[in-house]
């Protein structure tokens, strides 16, 4: 009996002591809410980098090349040269503006849809290039404004043809 009132006595003592450890004892320390974040962002970008380092070194060796469609090459049309008086110029000091134009086509299906319509292209260019004064013509941008111009009221013509471009292959203004 003595042995079993011993070992209640050390029960008895292990008991408070260890309610009082718990008690007192400091709480376990957890991780801060900020070290979780930072962990987890530190992962999901080296996770990310190694997905797309993986996809970059390895993932293209899969793709297919893809053809591009073959580029029609365009069409041109050479227009007679036009020679006009320029307004503005005066009885006394007239000015001519000499113009060799090309037209680019889309297709050279257009070309004998366009053959007819030349003298109404012609006309238009006449008439347009008539009212146009020599300062009309300054500098890149006057030259750019024209080119838009003759681009336009030849689209106008040619309905429901389409032309690409008017190229310039000669202006001289005297």
């Amino acid at each position: 009996m003595a042995a079993k009132a011993k070992q209640a006595e050390k029960e008895a003592e292990e008991k408070p002591e260890a309610e009082g450890e718990g008690a007192a004892a400091k709480p376990k320390r957890k991780l801060p809410m900020k070290m979780i974040i930072i962990a987890a962002a530190g992962l999901l970008v080296l996770g990310g980098g190694g997905a797309g380092g993986y996809l970059f070194f390895f993932g293209g060796a899969k793709e297919e090349k893809v053809e591009a469609p073959p580029v029609k090459p365009a069409t041109f049309v050479d227009l007679p040269d036009v020679l006009v008086n320029l307004a503005g110029g005066g009885a006394d000091h007239a000015q001519y503006l000499k113009v060799k134009v090309v037209l680019e086509l889309p297709d050279a299906a257009v070309v004998p849809l366009i053959q007819p319509l030349m003298p109404r292209v012609m006309d238009a260019f006449q008439t347009y290039l008539r009212e146009l004064r020599p300062t009309d013509l300054d500098g890149s941008a006057g030259l750019y404004r024209l080119k838009e111009e003759l681009t336009r009221r030849v689209n106008v013509a040619v309905a429901p043809n389409r032309v690409t471009a008017v190229l310039f292959k000669e202006i001289v203004v005297q």
